[in-house]
């Protein structure tokens, strides 16, 4: 050992020899244990109220329940961050409607919507249109769906078919298989593509059933594709206060997608900012039919293309606190 005369070298080397000797044999008499301890009760409860009380997706929690909150209606949150206590389903068959996928259970709403819902469907035989065929609205507590639609959250949503209803009634199996009809007249990804409604598809009845829902005024916005939009805006030759309401976007060629302001007594709702001043027929409207938001930018030559993260579900706890309480009722 470096700085240590012989005698004191000699000495150290024993004590170490000696503590050595001391350790292997304490090793020998207490052997370690195979297993950890077991936990105790006290240690189990406490370790529970660390865990989450939803753990992961809030789209499992809110997916798998089948029926509502038995509460007061209410909406909580934003449309694509929320949910609903006390919705109540709109019944499968009336006199001018009929729910499509109903192995869905996505029949659910705040009765707002459960009651625009009928008033439209009584109106449609006037404007031409024989009835509705209701797509989805939203589960039977809101919240994030398994599947599908990131919006529908909070009751007040509603996705209404571009088909009308036929004379007869539909079959349990064929609300499962039968389509909506899609209006495009192409490929809008296409550089230059036709982007107008297929001419032997969509009617002045399809314009009048989307005009009469946009006047309703319980009614915020109304989700189009932007050749349906063309189409409302080439339709419209006088009062053009109504397609202010009705905004294109992605999407929403098979059906549109009506969304309801916050109702009355809902104070945790958030209602989404009122859409801008005018008929919308205008600039915007011209960069949604044009080839920018549709087809694809070619890459630089030796760019990579950047591959897009998936955002990560919601959880509970995203959610408006009230939303634990609407899972945890009965």
């Amino acid at each position: 050992m470096f700085g240590l005369r012989g005698h004191q070298r000699t000495i150290a080397l024993m004590a170490g020899g000696i503590v050595v000797s001391l350790l292997s044999a304490d090793a020998h008499a207490v052997p370690l244990p195979d297993t950890k301890p077991p936990l105790s009760a006290e240690d189990y409860r406490d370790a529970l109220k660390k865990q989450p009380e939803f753990p992961g997706a809030a789209k499992y929690h809110f997916g798998h329940k089948k029926t509502p909150a038995k509460t007061k209606p209410l909406s909580f949150g934003s449309y694509a961050r929320g949910c609903v206590a006390g919705a109540v389903s709109i019944p499968k068959d009336g006199e001018n409607w009929q729910v499509m996928r109903l192995s869905r259970n996505r029949n659910w709403g705040h009765p707002v919507l459960i009651d625009f819902l009928k008033r439209l469907a009584a109106d449609a035989p006037d404007l031409g249109w024989n009835g509705l065929l209701v797509g989805d609205l939203s589960q039977p507590r809101g919240g994030p769906m398994l599947t599908g639609h990131a919006s529908h959250q909070i009751g007040l949503d509603a996705d209404i078919w571009l088909r009308q209803m036929p004379d007869t009634r539909f079959s349990a199996k064929q609300r499962e298989s039968e389509s909506a009809i899609s209006m495009l007249n192409g490929n809008l990804s296409k550089p230059g593509a036709d982007r107008r409604v297929n001419p032997k598809r969509w009617t002045d009845a399809h314009a009048k059933l989307i005009r009469r829902a946009a006047q309703d005024d319980g009614v915020a916005r109304i989700f189009v594709n932007p050749t349906i939009k063309k189409a409302l805006c080439e339709f419209e030759s006088a009062d053009r206060d109504w397609l202010r309401k009705v905004r294109p976007w992605w999407g929403h060629h098979y059906h549109f997608h009506v969304r309801m302001t916050c109702p009355d007594g809902s104070t945790q709702c958030k209602n989404q900012a009122v859409p801008p001043a005018g008929d919308g027929c205008g600039k915007e409207l011209t960069y949604w039919l044009s080839d920018a938001p549709w087809v694809p930018k070619k890459p630089k030559p030796g760019e990579k293309p950047k591959p897009r993260k998936p955002k990560p579900p919601l959880a509970v706890a995203d959610l408006p606190n009230s939303c634990a309480t609407v899972l945890r009722s009965e």
